[in-house]
């Protein structure tokens, strides 16, 4: 017997269609589509210590000798900046790389914890357990299989990169401040509710004076994949979107550019 993914019976559920294993169209007049995404360009913030940003090289624009408008670009990245995802193997020798990540840990249910009243008066604030726990408390339990995504505020910060990073000198990782999971919450959530993502708002799902980056091998350990530098979180209701997390698929990869929508019930909110 096929049993269908908890994010094929949310998408079901969500369209007023009984899960199926089954193909269901999807009618997105009902839904509303938010842009998770911070585009890619000369702006974009990357980890202090990267070596490059990107960069976007014009090999075509123009009208062709045959009389037709065409135009072509050549990008290079570093995998590890802008709206990107981590893979399992960029904090465990044994975890997947990017393109064995299962989809079903690419689309997903949300749940959004929203931490903003305490990161304005802490930058260094860390999502705590008994977060998690008023959370759980005033929505339900974290279902297994969904994605969990912080909201900090810190978007408001892109891409001023001092007030993002809280620090912009080159080169030097030493002095970061901002705000993430803490280590208690991240192995709850991870361990205990079986959550495929972590994701937020903010450069990293280590906060900013991390020096051993637990969170990142808590949650590489269990193949859960990180989500950074996310935009667009206030948007999102507490429990019943969609996240899209798409990255780039490439093969031995550590990370890579992801774009990543929600989508959200019309009326949900």
């Amino acid at each position: 017997m096929i049993r269908p993914s908890l994010a094929t019976i949310s998408l079901a559920l969500l369209c007023g269609l009984p899960p199926s294993p089954a193909a269901q169209p999807l009618d997105l007049r009902r839904f509303e589509l938010v842009d998770l995404t911070h585009p890619f360009d000369a702006r974009t913030l990357f980890w202090p210590t990267s070596p490059s940003t990107f960069e976007l090289e014009r090999l075509s624009y123009g009208r062709t000798p045959g009389g037709w408008f065409y135009s072509a670009n050549r990008f290079c990245t570093p995998e590890h900046g802008g709206t990107h995802l981590d893979a399992p193997i960029h904090f465990d020798s044994t975890g997947v790389t990017l393109e064995k990540i299962p989809l079903e840990r690419l689309v997903a249910p949300a749940v959004v914890i929203d931490v903003a009243d305490s990161t304005t008066r802490n930058a260094d604030y860390r999502l705590r357990l008994a977060d998690v726990r008023a959370f759980e408390r005033r929505h339900g339990q974290i279902p297994a299989g969904s994605m969990v995504i912080l909201r900090t505020g810190w978007e408001a910060r892109w891409p001023d990169r001092k007030a993002y990073f809280g620090d912009d000198t080159p080169g030097d990782a030493s002095h970061l401040h901002f705000p993430s999971y803490g280590a208690e919450a991240a192995r709850f959530l991870v361990e205990e509710r079986d959550v495929v993502a972590l994701g937020l708002d903010t450069p990293s799902i280590d906060f900013g004076p991390s020096q051993d980056f637990i969170v990142h091998r808590i949650a590489a350990a269990r193949n859960v994949v990180g989500l950074e530098n996310l935009r667009g979180l206030g948007r999102l209701p507490a429990i019943g979107a969609v996240v899209f997390a798409l990255p780039i698929k490439i093969e031995g990869g550590s990370g890579g550019p992801m774009r990543a929508v929600a989508l959200i019930p019309r009326g949900s909110r």
